[in-house]
């Protein structure tokens, strides 16, 4: 358990043998960062915990395609809704009270999954879920943004996306490892079937998150913006150590002068209605999404099912696929402060759409099976397909996975941070809606057909950075200018 005492304490003045070292501040940022991403692991978790149990959702209740698919992508239309409703609950009652809306909504969300006695009351505490995973996508990088220094908010923030990747990893395992120990996803465990306590599962972690957001520091941008000037001192003390504390603080408070809760109508601007730099941030969300990442963690298991793996060596794959995630997310931790973001956003790019162009063209080259009406993968393409698809996520990874997030908690100016996140959040979750639905239908039309669209954006996606993103590294929050 975090011991948060010595944060919540009034802020020491230094001493010969008291200042706060840069060690020791920058653990404790770590430590802050760490529990806000926890947010950011149940978001991992509750999307992808689906994978393992599409195949028996589907078969349990005779779902159609367009049904199964509504089902999948539910909870990403109530992760719209909690990321736009965030903002404002962000601004008015603090970071920390939406990280504990969210805590108890992913444990409703798991259990009435889990117990769902019909497609549509699944669909709906999918829904439930999807709002928690809403607000933990717009309110953790922002927390996390809000308490690091600025020469280390590229990796501290990347921790969200470990956080994200690492709830990945853990939902595809519980799912293999359930699916494994009972027989097929289908089997019982003690009176439930193997997929409902996939969705069960996840009430542990929602509980651990919900304790870490009563035990934590509220962020100090929030307080001073409330006039808990004290308050605020005693957190960025911790966290950033006491030389030129006075002078920060004063910059932070002339930021927000004036300021008061950032509504969407501090968001309009003469770009088509809105502020040129909330244009920005929905870029970069809808891109993060158009280039078909979560086909693989939501669909990856049917996936590879279709072109005639086993259930058991699909969720193996998918598991090893989870993996290649979570290292080369540490890849992008260790060299975003160092390359800067914009760099690893089109290294990013360029890999992605190679790999995608790699798979566009084996699956559309491949032949159908006249009666599974699915691609049949011959000798060396199977092979291909694999490692094109880990390299896919490993480029994938290591620029937009991570880079993404840790801009949308940094680029807002700190009067609409909250507001804008939630637009740009919202839009991602629309965006993910959109390839997460349409996928059956496409998977249906063409493998080819589909992985060829997601080459296009991830092109596009090298050309939206070229003209549009300015790198950031280094720069303090308050330099971030509409």
């Amino acid at each position: 358990m975090l011991d948060m005492k010595q944060i919540n304490a009034p802020a020491a003045s230094p001493t010969p043998d008291g200042p706060h070292t840069a060690e020791a501040t920058r653990g404790v940022a770590i430590l802050l960062a760490a529990a806000a991403a926890m947010g950011g692991f149940l978001f991992g978790y509750d999307s992808a915990v689906i994978n393992g149990a599409v195949k028996a959702i589907g078969d349990q209740f005779s779902a159609a395609p367009g049904a199964l698919g509504f089902t999948v992508s539910a909870a990403l239309i109530g992760a719209a809704i909690g990321a736009l409703a965030t903002g404002r609950i962000a601004d008015r009652y603090g970071r920390l009270a939406a990280m504990r809306v969210a805590a108890v909504l992913f444990t409703i969300g798991a259990v009435g999954s889990g117990l769902a006695n019909s497609l549509l009351m699944l669909a709906i505490f999918r829904v439930v879920g999807g709002v928690a995973v809403g607000i933990a996508s717009v309110v953790a990088p922002a927390y996390i943004a809000e308490i690091s220094p600025a020469d280390s908010r590229g990796r501290l923030g990347s921790l969200q996306q470990l956080a994200i990747v690492s709830g990945i990893f853990l939902s595809l395992l519980v799912d293999y490892a359930v699916a494994a120990g009972a027989g097929s996803s289908e089997a019982k465990i003690g009176g439930l079937e193997a997929w409902r306590w996939m969705f069960i599962a996840m009430v542990v972690p929602a509980a651990v998150y919900g304790v870490l957001s009563l035990r934590i520091p509220e962020s100090p941008r929030h307080l001073l913006a409330e006039g808990k000037v004290d308050e605020a001192r005693a957190v960025l003390a911790e966290v950033l150590g006491e030389r030129g504390l006075t002078a920060k603080i004063s910059q932070i408070r002339h930021s927000l002068e004036g300021d008061k809760t950032a509504t969407w109508s501090d968001l309009r601007g003469k770009a088509m209605g809105l502020l040129p730099i909330v244009w920005i941030g929905i870029g970069l969300s809808v891109f993060q999404q158009f280039v078909g990442i979560n086909v693989i963690f939501y669909y990856s298991s049917i996936l590879w099912e279709a072109v005639g793996f086993s259930e058991k060596n699909s969720l193996v794959i998918t598991v090893i696929t989870s993996v290649v995630n979570v290292v080369t997310t540490l890849v992008a931790i260790s060299l975003i402060d160092h390359w800067g973001r914009r760099p690893l956003l089109l290294v990013g790019s360029a890999g992605m759409a190679v790999t995608l162009g790699i798979l566009a063209f084996v699956f559309g080259g491949a032949p159908i099976d006249a009666v599974t009406h699915t691609p049949h993968l011959l000798g060396s393409a199977g092979p291909i397909a694999l490692i094109a698809a880990n390299v896919y996520v490993f480029a994938f990874g290591m620029s937009w996975g991570p880079v993404v997030w840790v801009l949308l908690g940094e680029k807002f100016p700190n009067h609409i941070r909250a507001a804008a996140l939630s637009v740009a959040a919202g839009a991602q979750w629309v965006a993910n809606w959109l390839i997460s639905t349409s996928f059956p239908i496409l998977k249906n039309a063409g493998l080819g057909l589909a992985y060829g669209l997601y080459t296009a954006f991830a092109v596009l996606s090298f050309l939206f950075v070229l003209r549009f993103i300015k790198e950031s590294k280094g720069r303090e929050l308050e330099e971030m200018n509409v």
